[in-house]
Formats: C-alpha cells, structure tokens, sequence
C-alpha cells in the first residue's frame, strides 16, 4: 500500500521524528544550548572545527602558508564534535552565532577577532599573510569569482545531492533526480573553466582551488558521497586531472587529517598543537 502524498499544513511545526540521523541536532531556532568555554591554545590562530569539507579548507590553507614559512599562521585546531551538538556551546556561539563549523578566533589582534563561514576565513588568512590570492586586480577578482561560486553553490552538491542521495531516511526519486541535475550542471561549469586554465583562478594556485577541491574535487576522486560512479565523473577528465594535482600537495595531505576522526588510524589527528602532531 503507497503512502498519501504530503500535504504541508497550514503552519509547520518541527517533528523530530522525520528528521533521520540529523534530527538531534537539527533545530529551527538559533543560540547555545549550553553553557561551556572553549578551549585556548598557545598559537595566536584558534581553530575550532571538524574535517568535514568546509572544515579542511582551513587547515589546508593554514598547512599551505606554514609550508611558504609564515610562522604567523601556526594554530591550534580544536575538535568540535557537531554530532555531539559542541557547536551549540555558548563559547561556541559566541564565535560563530551561525552554530556551523569552521570557526576561527585570531588573536593576534587585540581584541581578537572573530571569522566564521570558511570562505571568510580563507579570504582573512589570505590577505593576513598576502599568500594564495593574485595581488593583480584582474587575477584576484577571478579568484574571487570562484571561491563565492563555490561558497553559493556547495550547498546544492551537500544539502541537497549529498543529503537525499546519502543521508535522507528514504530515497526520493525527485529530489535525487533533481539535485543530480544540479550536482552534473556544476561539475560542467568547473569542466569548461579548467579546460582553458590550470587553476580556477587562472596559472596560480588559489584559495579558490583551496575552497571548490574538498567538495568537487574529492567527489570526482571517489572521496565524497560514494557518487563518482552514479556522476559519471570520467565525464569531467579536467576536472579529474585538477584535483589529483592538488591532492599530491603535501599541505593539502597534511591538512585534510586535522580534526579527522574516521577512516583509517593514519589518517586521523582529531587535534593539532603543533607539526609534530601530524608526524
């Protein structure tokens, strides 16, 4: 017997039930849950974040300037559990009100500052340390172009193509079908720039590959969503080739294993003090 079609009510109101895996910490209000500090520690960037794609951007960025020398940029990466709903501490909060991570406090200025939404954060590390964004106006506008690109369009490739196509508690033919379309349009856009330009930017390395490779440059290698095969990723040959560049940068190794906690042992450093940590 096939279940009625949804008709939405008069006015919503959340129903944990249909929430699947997310629904302990999915909520339609903003503002802590609790109270609790977070950690400080001795470098004067603080970290708080997960190794999820938009986590790793950061830390790919800040192993990217440690390796050009800019001491300036060592860090303390602390673990933010968001299944365990850290986010929602009122340390937490009081450094990203949006409660998602990544979250950066600089505390090389006085007062420190606060920098949230990772596309943020990549824009202030970069012009902090005047590193990975073309100092040429054109140049840097195409960089730009490309991190808000990302920035505007990720959200399609996680909430919506990875979340039915993974983590919904059924399969939705529509849904799937329609942030596919998306998922394919999007990974065409990045197809027909890398055909003309070795990097999103133009010939130098960005913050722009920095902030587009741990979503579809992962999804083309495999990495993401187990979905290269259902894309039919072979389609994308630049893209291919772009992102297996960027993943033999040892930064970018370095960088995708901080505040990791799945996969194999190796690949795991839920937090960094120091290089050492990383081995």
């Amino acid at each position: 017997m096939s279940k009625p079609p949804y008709v939405p009510p008069k006015v919503w109101r959340n129903d944990a039930a249909s929430g699947g895996q997310f629904a302990s910490i999915n909520r339609p209000i903003a503002g802590p849950t609790h109270d609790k500090d977070l950690p400080v520690g001795k470098h004067p960037l603080q970290l708080y974040s997960l190794a999820t794609p938009n986590g790793v951007k950061v830390t790919i960025l800040l192993e990217e300037l440690l390796a050009l020398g800019h001491s300036g940029a060592e860090y303390d990466a602390w673990l933010i559990r968001i299944g365990d709903g850290d986010q929602f501490s009122s340390g937490f909060v009081e450094v990203n009100p949006n409660s998602k991570i990544p979250a950066l406090l600089d505390r090389s200025a006085e007062p420190p500052v606060r920098v949230f939404e990772s596309g943020s954060i990549l824009l202030h590390l970069a012009e902090k340390f005047g590193a990975f964004l073309p100092k040429a106006p054109a140049a840097r506008t195409e960089s730009l172009n490309w991190l808000f690109w990302q920035m505007g369009a990720a959200p399609y490739l996680g909430g919506g193509f990875g979340h039915f196509y993974v983590y919904a508690p059924e399969k939705i033919e529509y849904a799937i079908n329609r942030f596919t379309m998306e998922a394919k349009r999007q990974l065409d856009v990045l197809e027909r720039r890398l055909a003309v330009s070795r990097y999103l930017g133009g010939d130098e390395y960005s913050i722009a590959d920095i902030a587009v490779w741990p979503w579809y440059g992962q999804l083309v290698r495999g990495n993401l969503y187990g979905a290269a095969e259902f894309l039919a990723v072979d389609e994308y040959p630049q893209v291919k080739r772009w992102a297996e560049e960027i993943a033999q940068r040892p930064a970018v190794q370095r960088g995708t294993r901080v505040n990791r906690t799945w996969g194999d042992e190796a690949s795991q450093v839920p937090e960094r003090h120091s290089a050492a940590d990383l081995g």
